[in-house]
């Protein structure tokens, strides 16, 4: 015997499945769900159940229930709920307590297969976009949406587009949504970037980084703190011999100056450029010192993947455990089961992080390791007598 409460249970599943594909008009109507009705034999047994069953769906709204007259030998005359059928989509959002976004939704969806047709198949897979989006943000959506698609190649940068609210901060959260759109629309690959499928100009990779030696600071200038263009940096000529990149920008000004050294700061996973810097791949040593965390290895991996002579600095399980008072909690720790380029310790560290070994998503910050400590060990890596 099914209950209200789970025919309603098993028509929002159905609705969570398909309410995208409803938006053109898809599905068979009437919707029909069997409430599963006893034998007598069921019936008989569990009498004041079935009752309670019954009377549950005499008193039902919503719908239509079909009943039918059972002539059952012991007994008798039984009047039973079979079914209940939902006449079309719309009735059944009433069902559900989604009118509202349902008509939000089918509203958008119209409107915009209307201006763009070949968007159909891609608006029904975000259904929540459509019915729970506030009016401002959709409109500034379907703005920038046309503005890209009328000047494909404008070369502009985000701040220079004449749409209503636009940011380059907004426009930075939704590249991945615009993109797909316009990739779509245009029919490109779907690798196609963002900045390709939508005309726009880039702004140029940067890198900061900070010059340690004195020598060195002396061939650019004397400039000690440099933030500029990643691919001006490329033709920098410095005879780095030591080079050390740390995930924490305060982090790195905190470094005092050190022989033939230079630091670089707060690039996270854009790490994989590093490579392309001749002059650090002329070093003679290469540390990375990040947050001792699934991150901090999978960021340390992935930058040995193009610098296979990287160290890892204060990313090890003796630092991780002597300073257990420090530690924090990992917001979303990485989902690889194993993470490539790490060495055996470095691995195992990865995943007695992943496993929970020492609590639960264990995370230490490397800006909470005492700078006395954190020195100290920096200060060891240099050489004697030479590098």
């Amino acid at each position: 015997m099914r209950s209200p409460e789970q025919a309603v249970a098993l028509l929002r599943g159905h609705w969570q499945r398909q309410a995208g594909d409803l938006l053109e008009g898809s599905g068979e109507w009437p919707l029909r769900i069997s409430l599963a009705a006893p034998s007598e034999r069921q019936a008989s047994a569990h009498w004041a159940a079935f009752e309670t069953w019954r009377s549950a769906w005499k008193d039902w709204r919503g719908g239509e229930v079909s009943w039918a007259e059972r002539r059952w030998p012991l007994l008798g005359r039984q009047a039973v709920p079979e079914a209940l059928s939902v006449p079309d989509a719309g009735a059944l959002a009433d069902l559900l307590g989604e009118t509202v976004r349902w008509h939000r939704a089918r509203a958008r969806f119209d409107r915009w297969v209307q201006r763009w047709p070949a968007l159909a198949a891609g608006l029904r897979r975000q259904y929540a976009l459509l019915a729970d989006t506030d009016d401002t943000e959709f409109t500034r959506l379907g703005d920038m949406l046309m503005w890209l698609q009328m000047h494909p190649v404008s070369n502009l940068f985000a701040r220079q587009l004449p749409v209503a609210g636009l940011d380059s901060k907004w426009l930075e959260t939704r590249t991945g949504l615009l993109g797909d759109w316009l990739r779509t629309l245009a029919d490109m690959p779907r690798d196609t970037d963002f900045w390709k499928a939508s005309g726009l100009r880039r702004e140029p990779d940067r890198l900061r980084l900070r010059v340690l030696d004195p020598a060195l600071r002396a061939r650019v200038g004397g400039l000690g703190d440099i933030h500029a263009p990643f691919d001006e940096l490329v033709a920098l000529n410095l005879p780095v011999r030591r080079v050390f990149i740390v995930e924490n920008k305060q982090t790195g000004l905190a470094f005092d100056d050190l022989p033939g050294a230079v630091v670089l700061m707060a690039r996270g996973y854009a790490v994989e450029r590093l490579h392309e810097l001749p002059w650090l791949r002329a070093a003679n040593a290469v540390h990375y010192w990040g947050d001792l965390d699934t991150h901090g290895l999978a960021i340390l991996g992935r930058l040995r993947g193009h610098l296979p002579q990287v160290r890892s600095l204060l990313m090890d399980e003796a630092t991780l455990l002597v300073h257990s008072a420090l530690w924090v909690t990992e917001p979303q720790p990485h989902r690889a089961d194993a993470i490539e380029h790490l060495d055996a310790a470095e691995q195992a560290l990865y995943r007695d992080l992943r496993s929970d070994r020492w609590g639960v998503r264990v995370r230490l910050e490397q800006e909470r390791i005492g700078w006395d400590v954190a020195w100290a060990r920096i200060s060891s890596t240099l050489p004697d007598r030479r590098d």
